[in-house]
């Protein structure tokens, strides 16, 4: 596996890794999160551009399996999106990512890494929680981490049970 930066010419093949990364969530009966549009061109080629988005691609094809933006937050690096088609679920690709999008945070002088899941889905809370992330409390969130809550509440995203997470900088993803 092998993380670089996103080319422009394959932004629509990481919405279709986005597209199919929430085809699992159906089994958990969270039809309206698999439903949801993947960011559009115009956002990914933002990240892009700006150096915020990477790909891990197969060794051999170059082709994304997964992809990961990343935003300033609060001080830190917020994990905006990753996604991993599920065909290559399962091999540290999602590791991966977030250990570059951490080396990448380190170089900008960041101090930690943080991102907003689902509490209760298997791949979300619970495998950053392995990877070495811990749950914020209301009283420990900053303003950016407030206002992405807000703008997930807005989007329906609170259905379902959602937290904030943090790990601190230098991070040495778990297993």
């Amino acid at each position: 596996m092998r993380i670089r930066p996103a080319h422009r010419a394959e932004l629509p093949l990481l919405q279709d890794i986005e597209r199919a990364a929430g085809e699992p969530f159906r089994t958990l009966g969270m039809a309206a999160v698999a439903d949801d549009d993947p960011p559009p061109l115009g956002m990914l080629d933002s990240y892009r551009r700006d150096g915020r988005c990477w790909t891990a691609a197969e060794e051999g094809t170059d082709l994304p399996v997964g992809y990961l933006i990343v935003d300033r937050v609060d001080g830190a690096a917020h994990i905006e999106q990753v996604s991993v088609t599920p065909a290559a679920s399962r091999r540290g690709v999602g590791r991966a990512l977030i250990g570059h999008a951490a080396a990448w945070a380190e170089g900008q002088g960041l101090a930690a890494l943080t991102l907003t899941t689902f509490a209760e889905v298997p791949w979300n809370a619970p495998y950053y929680a392995r990877l070495g992330f811990r749950t914020l409390a209301a009283d420990e969130l900053g303003e950016g981490l407030r206002s992405i809550r807000a703008q997930e509440a807005e989007h329906g995203l609170n259905r379902w049970p959602r937290v904030c997470m943090r790990a601190e900088l230098p991070f040495r993803p778990g297993p």
